[in-house]
C-alpha cells in the first residue's frame, strides 16, 4: 500500500505479518478483520529499529511526513475514590490538551500521564510502543478529531515496528470516541 509521505519503511500488510505487532495489538487488529475487513484489511505494519521508535527519530530515520505521526499517551484521574483512565490519540503536530479537554472529558478534578511502569504492565505494550488498538476495554478512548481522517503511523505495542493505518480504522475501534480540540497546536 502506499500512502505518500510513509517514507522509506519497508510496510507488508499487517494481517499477514501479525509476528510484528504486541499480542494485543494483534488481537484487536484479528477481531477488527471480523468486524470490518474493509478496514483491517488497509493496516501495514513496517519493522524498524527500536533506536528510531520515538516519534521525531522515526520521521527523521525514515524520512516520513510528521503530520502522518500520531502518538497514543495513557492519562489517569480519580473521582470518588475510582482511578479513571483513558488512551488518548493525537497528531504529533499537536499536543494532547491533558489539563483541560482530558480532565473534562474523565470528570476528574486533576488529570495526569500514566507512570511507565503501570502503562507498560496494564496495556501489555512496550513503552513507546503503546498505541490505541488493542488497549483494555475498561478504558476509555479519546481521538483528536484531526485524527479520524487521513492515514496514520502508530505504534504497534512493541519498539521494534509501527503500525499504520486510516483513521476511520481507529474511530471504528470498540469505544472510540472522536474528540474535536482534544489537542492543541504545537
Amino acid at each position: 500500500m502506499a500512502v505518500q509521505g510513509m517514507g522509506t519503511a519497508q510496510w507488508v500488510k499487517a494481517l499477514d505479518n501479525l509476528d510484528l505487532l504486541a499480542e494485543p495489538v494483534a488481537a484487536a487488529l484479528s477481531t477488527m478483520s471480523e468486524a470490518a475487513p474493509e478496514l483491517a484489511n488497509q493496516a501495514v505494519v513496517a519493522a524498524i529499529d527500536p533506536e528510531f521508535a520515538d516519534t521525531q527519530a522515526m520521521t527523521d530515520h525514515y524520512q516520513m511526513d510528521l503530520s502522518l505521526s500520531c502518538n497514543c499517551v495513557l492519562v489517569a484521574g480519580k473521582r470518588a475514590g475510582e482511578e479513571r483512565i483513558a488512551a488518548a490519540v493525537v497528531r504529533a503536530t499537536t499536543h494532547a490538551d491533558v489539563n483541560h479537554a482530558i480532565k473534562k472529558l474523565l470528570d476528574v478534578r486533576k488529570a495526569s500521564f500514566w507512570p511507565q511502569d503501570r502503562a507498560v504492565e496494564a496495556s501489555g505494550m512496550e513503552y513507546g510502543g503503546i498505541t490505541p488498538v488493542g488497549v483494555p476495554d475498561d478504558w476509555r478512548l479519546y481521538l483528536d478529531s484531526r485524527v479520524s481522517e487521513g492515514f496514520c503511523v502508530i505504534g504497534s505495542g512493541l519498539r521494534s515496528s509501527k503500525l499504520a493505518v486510516p483513521g476511520a480504522l481507529l474511530a471504528a475501534l470498540p469505544g472510540a470516541e472522536v474528540v474535536e480540540g482534544l489537542a492543541t497546536e504545537i
